[in-house]
This record gives structure tokens, sequence and C-alpha cells, in this order.
């Protein structure tokens, strides 16, 4: 065998056969070569697997990542987005440490000439100034007008004065003074300029832009244990010519507390335009028709409860003024009186109508199957809308030539004053049964309740409560009596339009075809 320059002389390999331990390591077999490539290019494949796997495994993961994270940023959007997120201080009262003694007294608005007498009430402008001199910390007020100083110089000292009095004495508060009002075309008023100088909180609520009605709300909480809430708002004419009812309890910081939720509501509204996805727990309801507060009113057992308007401004548990008034009149078991300044049940977008059934039909049940005694003291204005008679004929119409059936409607008529002014329209928004009364802020006209922000307070007796006892139940059943016996209030004909201009300067609110009817009438008389 011969090598030359290291290689295989030829014929070489040949001589190499049978004798493989002489074989050069370069000449192994192919196979070989071929499983080692093979376990590399499997080791190779393995590991480019695990990490395609790997790699699919963090993506799997990013997006996990990614959705929580969206999860988490819709989750914050949402809490922002609702009301009081945080909560407001209560001043450390709660459900547990809370008054429950309370003491309640009527209020009322009589136009000095109005002859009629405050009987167990007491007047407006004396409550809501005793109210101002017992705060300590707070006072906030929500009100649908801001309009305490009279605009008639002329008639500043008959009847103006009482809203300038009431401003200089905000003005003068030591105390924190929140404001709530609902904004109208972007302005705010001449007074609440005039506060927001002296330190005052002042809040507008878009009620536009959220619901597209107003504010009609009218309370007051006074260092969370005192309360007005009524048909009065923060104007002269509220404090001088226009007759209102409300009510103000002292030292009953459970319920008040409930009511102060409510203002944190409108307060938080401010510069928004939209209604909060989520409400916060701050503003649940403490108390509700199903859940109401027992407590001491006056000495006797009583249970109370807010409700509110409309449904959107509604958190948790919290009822539904439309739900109230239903809720009093299915209670009632002898009487319904109801004192309000109109009643329309339609629903009126531009210049379609529709009849909204809901109070309207509920008296009828109450009427029919009932047998319940129903009394309507409705104002008589120039806004009265027509409509208006032609539904409560239709009430009366129920009760012809049927026992057992009680239905009766009259007209708190105004006064034409000698500088032309009116004097006494009936602003009231209550109805009291033998029972209950519900005080409010709404006129019972569909609109109001779908559109219009407004709160409602129902007072009820406890079962065991004597009949005759001095209740706030009582007392404003003894207010509409008074009312609606009073040479003020015209009892609705038959058949009849009633002419509310008889004594005032407006003209009658008359169906076309009808007026020469009632211009040639038989004179004035104590009916309408």
């Amino acid at each position: 065998m011969e090598v030359r320059h290291g290689r295989l002389a030829p014929g070489g390999f040949e001589q190499l056969k049978g004798r493989p331990e002489l074989a050069p390591a370069t000449a192994r077999p192919a196979a070989s070569i071929y499983s080692t490539v093979q376990q590399q290019d499997y080791l190779a494949s393995v590991w480019l697997s695990k990490k395609e796997k790997k790699l699919e495994h963090s993506q799997q993961k990013c997006i996990v990542i990614f959705a929580l994270v969206c999860c988490f940023a819709v989750l914050v959007a949402l809490i922002f987005s609702a009301v009081d997120v945080l909560g407001e201080d209560e001043d450390g009262i709660n459900e547990e440490n809370c008054s429950r003694d309370c003491e309640a007294v009527l209020v009322e608005n009589i136009p000095e000439d109005i002859s009629i007498p405050h009987e167990g009430t007491v007047p407006l402008v004396v409550g809501l100034h005793r109210l101002l001199s017992l705060s300590q910390r707070s006072v906030e007020i929500v009100s649908p007008l801001w309009e305490l100083n009279s605009t008639d110089h002329s008639s500043y000292f008959t009847h103006g004065k009482q809203g300038q009095l009431l401003l200089q004495r905000l003005m003068g508060l030591k105390v924190s003074l929140k404001v709530a009002y609902g904004m109208q075309n972007n302005n705010i008023t001449p007074e609440l300029k005039l506060l927001e100088k002296y330190g005052a909180e002042v809040h507008d609520v878009n009620m536009t832009a959220l619901t597209r009605g107003e504010l009609h709300s009218s309370f007051w909480v006074v260092d969370r244990k005192h309360m007005y809430i009524g048909s009065a708002g923060m104007d002269w004419r509220s404090l001088s010519t226009r007759k209102e009812l409300g009510v103000i309890i002292y030292n009953c910081s459970c319920l008040v507390l409930d009511l102060h939720r409510i203002f944190s509501l409108y307060r938080q509204l401010q510069y928004r335009d939209f209604v909060p996805a989520i409400w916060s727990k701050r503003l649940a309801a403490l108390y509700n028709k199903e859940r109401t507060l027992k407590f001491h009113l006056n000495g006797t057992n009583t249970t109370a409860y807010f409700s509110t308007s409309p449904d959107i401004f509604c958190p948790k548990d919290r009822n539904r003024d439309i739900e109230s008034i239903l809720h009093v009149i299915q209670e009632a078991k002898r009487f319904i009186y109801i004192s309000i300044t109109d009643y329309l049940p339609l629903i009126i977008n531009n210049s379609h109508k529709k009849y909204w059934s809901r109070i309207d039909g509920m008296l009828r049940e109450a009427l029919i199957l009932k047998h319940i005694k129903i009394r309507l003291l409705i104002s008589c204005r120039e806004q009265t809308h027509p409509l208006t008679f032609n539904f409560l004929w239709s009430l009366k119409s129920l009760c012809m030539e049927m026992s057992n059936c009680s239905m009766e409607v009259k007209f708190f008529s105004p006064r034409l004053l000698e500088d032309g002014s009116l004097s006494g329209i009936n602003h009231h928004r209550y109805m009291v049964t033998d029972n209950s009364v519900y005080i409010g802020n709404f006129d019972w006209v569909a609109n109001e309740f779908m559109y219009n922000a407004g709160v409602g307070l129902v007072i009820s007796k406890a079962d065991d409560v004597n009949e005759r006892s001095s209740t706030v139940v009582e007392q404003a059943k003894a207010v509409f009596e008074r009312d609606w016996r009073s040479t003020y209030s015209k009892t609705l004909q038959p058949n009849k339009i009633p002419t509310c201009s008889t004594n005032t300067v407006f003209p009658s609110p008359l169906l076309k075809g009808q007026q020469g009817q009632a211009e040639h009438g038989n004179g004035p008389n104590t009916s309408l």
C-alpha cells in the first residue's frame, strides 16, 4: 500500500477493505454523519418550537395585560364620571348616631291683603330667618329662582322688602353658604354674583343639557340637622305676594342627612353635560317608601322619606316623585285633599299632546273603587291651561248619580291690587290624606315629572297614633280646609268655563268661541 503526499495511492482504498482499523476518520459512514445532522436539526427545531411557544405565550400575556389595562381604564373612567367619588363629608353623622326626636312646623306666606289667618302655622320669613339663626357650620340652599331684589322700586316697601332683608342676612352669614341653582341661558343673577362676592359657593346645574328641563327643587339644609322644603323659592314674590306653603323640621339629622345627599348630587353635577353612569354609594337613598325612617315628630310616632325627579336623577333606592304621590293616594282610606297650582295630565311636546294617566287614573280608581272623598284646589291664573277644566269636569262627572262618590273642585282666585299687580296666587304643591302628607316642588303636569328636577317629602302618621293628635298631617288638613272655606275659593260649576280674570287684569284662558258666554254672565259670584 503506497501513500503519496498524505493521500492514498491508486488502488489503496481497495487494499484497506477488510481492515477498518486502518481507515481514516474522515472516511466514516455517511449514515452516521446524516444521523448527527438530523439530531442537530431536531434539537434546533425543538429549540425553535419552544421559542415560538414562549413568544406565543408572551403575546397572549400581553393581550391579557392589555385587556386588563383597558378594563381598568374604563373602570377608572366610570368611577370618575360618577358623582361624589370619595363621598361628601357628613360631619360624622350616620344612621346609628343621628337624631330621631324632631320638631316640625308648617310655614306659610300669606299676602298681607289676603284675609286668611295663620292657624297653627308660622310666617315663612320668620321660619327662614330662624333657620339662619340656628346655623353654626353650614347652610345649603337649592332654589329654582334667585330674585330677592324687587325690580319694581315703587313697590319695594310694600312687596320687596322681605326679599332684600333675607338677601342681606345671607350676605352676612359667618358660616359656609353653598347654593345650587338651575342655570338658564348661561346667566347668573345679580343676587348670586353678590353672594359669591361674600364667599358663597355657587353651583349651577345645566338642566338644559342634562334633561332638557328645569330645576324646580326648593329646599334648605342647615348644619345637616335642620331643613326646609316647600313651594317657595328665593324670589321676593314668594315672600310677599304669593301664597306659599312648606315645612321646617328641627333637630332631625336622621332625615336631614338624606336631604343633604340630594344637595350633594346637585352640587356635583356642576360643569357636567351628561348624567353619570354610576352613582356614589354616598348618594344612595337612606330611606324610601319600602324602608321609611321611623322617628318622633312633635312627640308622635312618625315615618318619612324623600323622593326626587326626574328618573335619571334617582340613585339607588331613591323613589321617584310620581311613585310617592301614587303611594300616598293608594294608602288613603277616607279622603284625599290636593292643593296645587296646575293640574294637567298631558304630555305636551311642541304641538303634540298625549294623555298621561298616572295620577288621573289613580284618582279615578280611588273615587269609583274605594269611594274616597277627593277635593282639588287649583290656582286660577293667566297660565291656567284651558284643558285643565275639561279634565276636572271629567273627574266630577264620574260621581253623577252615584252614591258614595264625592269629587269636588275649587279654584283659588287672586286679588287685583291698586298698583295693578296680583296678590294671593295659590302656589301650593301638597296633598294631604287621612294618614299622610306629601309636600313637593311640582305642579301636577306630566312634563314636570319627566324633565324637571324636584324633591318631595312624604310624612305619615304611625298606625298607633290617635287621629286627634296634633301631627303635621292634621295641621296640613286644617290649612287645606281653611283655604277651602275661604271667600277666595270658588266652585267649579257644570258646563261653565271658569273666568280666572274676573278679579284680575289677566285675560280669561277660554276656548275659542266661549269668550262671549263668559263676558255676558250674570256678574261676579262665589262660583267659577
